[in-house]
This record gives structure tokens, C-alpha cells and sequence, in this order.
């Protein structure tokens, strides 16, 4: 029974990745295809996931981490300086020491965006590993981000002066293909784990969601100040709240 629980969990875990790239996939296409439409209305996705993200860490994964390890608060703290201080390296050792040409304006952010997709993808093993619920209520959020994210990187990647067809092609290795990749490389050795160091990662995964979250979509929409973004943002929150409430 445990070994066919653990072996749906894994396929669970790679379908939601999948179906993360699939969404960036859709982002970059559709900034291609329908730049307008795409510039207008990519907020709204930014928004919603932004509610969903921060609500879901809070209402659920940072509880329940802590009730699997009594450590887990470092392990929070950890994961959200951790991601911050890793976004401060690549901006003030690498881009700003080249801040002309292709390199500093659009391939060093793509790395950035590569690595932060690989680690969604091991967020999935993590969260998938805990339960399906914890697993859905993460993917949640986080499917709904990359959007914004596909298409951000295929706009970097054009305006630092690759064709359009490089970079479609580096977007959707760099944000599409690395979060598969992610869960893939990462869940044999996640599910071997025990409770205590699975609830650190968990609380690890918190930490990155809320930073994502927090630092990373909320700025965004602050700065454009969209009409109807605050009700996107409200309603991703009103989402997670019912869904953690329904599971009680």
C-alpha cells in the first residue's frame, strides 16, 4: 500500500511539473504571438498567484512543517534569506559587472530563472512527498507564477538582442524544461528521507514560496497599480483560504 501510495505520488509530482511547463510554455508563446494582450493582462496572473503563494505557505505548509520538525523555524528563516541572497549574487557580482551586451542583459538573468525553476521542481518532490494535499496546495500558487515567468524570460532574451526563435528556444529550456528536470533529478533521493529532515525541506520550500511571494510577484504589482489587480491578489487568497479550510 505505502510503496503504491509513493509510486502515485511521484507520477503526481512529475504530472504537476509537466504541467508547470506547459503553463511557461504557454506564457511564451502567447507573449509571442499576442504581445499585447500578454502585456496587458500578465499582472492579473501575477497577482492571483501572489495570493495563493503567501496564503498556502502560511495557512499550511509553514504549520505543518513545524509540526514535523521542532527546527523548522531556522530552516523557514533559511530558505527565505537563502533565495534572497542568492537573487543579491547573481544582481550585484554578475549583472552589474556586465551590464552591456547579451551576456549581462539577458543570459544571466535566464540562468537565474533556470535555477529558480529546477527548484520548483524539487519544491514538487517535497510537498508531494509530505501528501497530495500539501503537493496540490503548492502547485497551486506556483503553476500560476510561471506564466509571468515564461514570459519574462523570453522578453529579456529578446531585448538583450537574441532572434525571436533563440529565444523561444532558451526560454523553454531555462523556465519550461528545468522544473521537470527538477522533480525528476530530486525525488528518488527525496523519498527516502525521514519525517524530521522532510519537514526541514518543507519548511525550506516555505521559506522560497514566501519569498517568491512576497519579494518577488507583490512588487510587480505594486509597481503597475493595475486596475482590478487588488481583486485578483484577493482572490487568490479567498482560493487558498478555502481550499486549507475545506481540508480541516
Amino acid at each position: 500500500m505505502a510503496l503504491n501510495l509513493l509510486h502515485d505520488n511521484f507520477w503526481t509530482a512529475i504530472a504537476v511539473s509537466m504541467l508547470a511547463a506547459s503553463v511557461t510554455s504557454a506564457g511564451i508563446y502567447t507573449i509571442r504571438h499576442f504581445e499585447k494582450w500578454g502585456r496587458r493582462n500578465t499582472i492579473y496572473f501575477v497577482c492571483f498567484a501572489a495570493g495563493v503563494l503567501i496564503s498556502v505557505s502560511f495557512l499550511h505548509i509553514v504549520p505543518k512543517s513545524f509540526s514535523m520538525n521542532p527546527h523548522s523555524p531556522v530552516y523557514l528563516l533559511t530558505g527565505f534569506f537563502g533565495l534572497h541572497l542568492f537573487n543579491r549574487f547573481v544582481t550585484a557580482f554578475i549583472c552589474e559587472k556586465t551590464p552591456d551586451g547579451q551576456f549581462g542583459i539577458g543570459v544571466v538573468p535566464m540562468l537565474g530563472i533556470g535555477f529558480h525553476s529546477f527548484i520548483d521542481g524539487i519544491v514538487y518532490s517535497i510537498t508531494f512527498k509530505v501528501s497530495m494535499f500539501t503537493g496540490a496546495l503548492a502547485a497551486a500558487g506556483m503553476i500560476l507564477h510561471e506564466f509571468p515567468e515564461g514570459i519574462i524570460t523570453y522578453l529579456l532574451l529578446v531585448r538583450s538582442g537574441f532572434s525571436e526563435r533563440k529565444s523561444l528556444l532558451l526560454a523553454f529550456i531555462a523556465a519550461a524544461l528545468s522544473t521537470p528536470l527538477g522533480t525528476l533529478i530530486s525525488y528518488p533521493f527525496i523519498s527516502h528521507i525521514g519525517s524530521q529532515f522532510l519537514g526541514a525541506l518543507l519548511a525550506l520550500s516555505g521559506g522560497a514560496l514566501i519569498y517568491v511571494g512576497a519579494t518577488h510577484l507583490l512588487p510587480q504589482a505594486e509597481k503597475e497599480q493595475k486596475r482590478y489587480s487588488l481583486f485578483a491578489f484577493i482572490a487568490g487568497i479567498a482560493v487558498a483560504v478555502i481550499i486549507v479550510l475545506s481540508e480541516a
